[in-house]
């Protein structure tokens, strides 16, 4: 279906993910939606991506009325994206969304609807209620679950006036990482299985809200098994994280591969602050630790995240930078390329939902500084002229993150997606 006509004819895209109700506690950065809006559109955006919380809302018949949402406890995550809240917050969940499309209107901005829950919202909660919820359903049955709930949650926004908010429905964010897999049989490709899933659900969604756009997004762009994606998406999305160098990092100290020795002074000598602890001494109280198998992000990863020393991690990245910088330029510029071809050839919409490099520590600054943002500057640029309708800034360009006070950079982006100029 078109893009119906009363969306704007480029979506510039902020990340809010899970964090703009997980973090709305005193002095954090969602306390107020109206000024996290005006901060938005101040640097150009006019669209936020959200998880919505849809299954906890509308399909796991949990009491949502006061949800209080808290940290991993003793420290852990502080040094970590998305998971450094540093105050509890109890919020009415269908209430606080209805208020997120309130202020979305006022600052006449859109919402991406998504969901994160197989992956990590539920790790935010103060018990592991919605986890076990989620874990209830069978894998099978869980993206239409999703669909079910999200039309519960264009419902709601319809019953209130505000469903034109929504610029488009995702029914997971990055289906082919996360515990929608477990549908899947052992090595079978999560692409090419989980296709026929993801468009059974997109109808699923659709027989409910046919205006609404509705598709699933992919980590990366799936090169090779693109005839897996749903031939019924409304919308092409993508995330191109491009690694590299950073991939380079996380195998060297085996960040991401529990089945190697962690290199634990190799790590203290070239990535951690002087006197960080051990990795088996940071973890969280041992009744937190249901949080972790809520959550994708390793142990190890954390770990480094929090006790990094962000100059010995940044001049890391900078010293093997040289090594990488074609390929990753040439991975970026083909991915957007091949991303393009198939959402031209099914007729539909592109966008870039997030990317650029990926995941840093929270404190670190490589994406943040003189190689990040051109890499920033590039990509989008790219996504312009692949005939990009949306495109983030970069993943980290949002309140929580550090980049946000780069307010100059953000507006001088966003300015060349939506005008077709040239970054500075």
């Amino acid at each position: 279906m078109p893009v119906p006509d009363h969306l704007p004819s480029s979506l510039t895209i902020s990340l809010w993910d899970f964090s703009w109700y997980t973090r709305t506690g005193p002095g954090e950065p969602f306390a107020d939606l109206d000024t996290a809006f005006a901060e938005a559109v101040d640097r150009g955006y006019n669209t936020v991506r959200i998880c919505a919380m849809p299954y906890l809302l509308f399909g796991s018949g949990l009491d949502t009325t006061a949800l209080t949402f808290t940290g991993f406890g003793a420290g852990f995550g502080q040094g970590t994206r998305w998971y450094d809240l540093s105050a509890s917050t109890t919020i009415d969940g269908r209430e606080h969304l209805l208020s997120l499309f309130r202020a979305a209107r006022r600052h006449d901005c859109h919402v991406i609807l998504s969901s994160w829950e197989y992956q990590q919202s539920a790790s935010f909660l103060s018990d592991d209620s919605w986890y076990r919820a989620l874990s209830a359903v069978p894998p099978r049955h869980r993206i239409d679950a999703l669909a079910d709930a999200l039309a519960g949650c264009v419902d709601l926004l319809t019953e209130n006036g505000l469903d034109d908010r929504i610029a488009f429905v995702e029914l997971h964010n990055e289906v082919q990482f996360g515990r929608l897999t477990e549908a899947l049989a052992p090595g079978e490709s999560a692409v090419l299985g989980l296709g026929p899933l993801l468009e059974a659900g997109i109808g699923r969604f659709k027989g409910r809200h046919p205006a609404q756009l509705c598709t699933a997004n992919y980590a990366w762009v799936p090169v090779g098994e693109m005839r897996g994606l749903p031939r019924n998406a409304d919308v092409a999305v993508f995330h191109p994280y491009v690694y590299g160098v950073l991939d380079a990092l996380i195998d060297t100290f085996a960040l991401r591969d529990a089945t190697r020795p962690f290199p634990q002074d190799q790590v203290h000598e070239h990535l951690l602050l002087d006197g960080a602890p051990a990795l088996e001494d940071w973890l969280p109280d041992p009744a937190q630790r249901w949080r972790i198998d809520a959550t994708q992000i390793s142990a190890r990863e954390v770990y480094v995240h929090d006790w990094c020393d962000p100059d010995r991690w940044d001049r890391w990245l900078y010293d093997r930078y040289a090594h990488y910088r074609y390929g990753m330029a040439r991975t970026l510029s083909t991915w957007i390329d091949v991303a393009a071809d198939w959402a031209a050839a099914h007729d539909v919409p592109l966008v870039f939902g997030e990317g650029w490099v990926g995941y840093t520590p929270l404190r670190a600054g490589f994406e943040e500084g003189p190689v990040g943002t051109q890499i920033c500057r590039d990509a989008t640029g790219l996504a312009r002229q692949a005939g990009a309708w949306g495109t983030v800034v970069c993943s980290n360009a949002a309140p929580h993150h550090p980049m946000w006070s780069d307010v100059a950079l953000q507006a001088e982006i966003n300015e060349a997606f939506t005008t077709g100029g040239v970054p500075q």
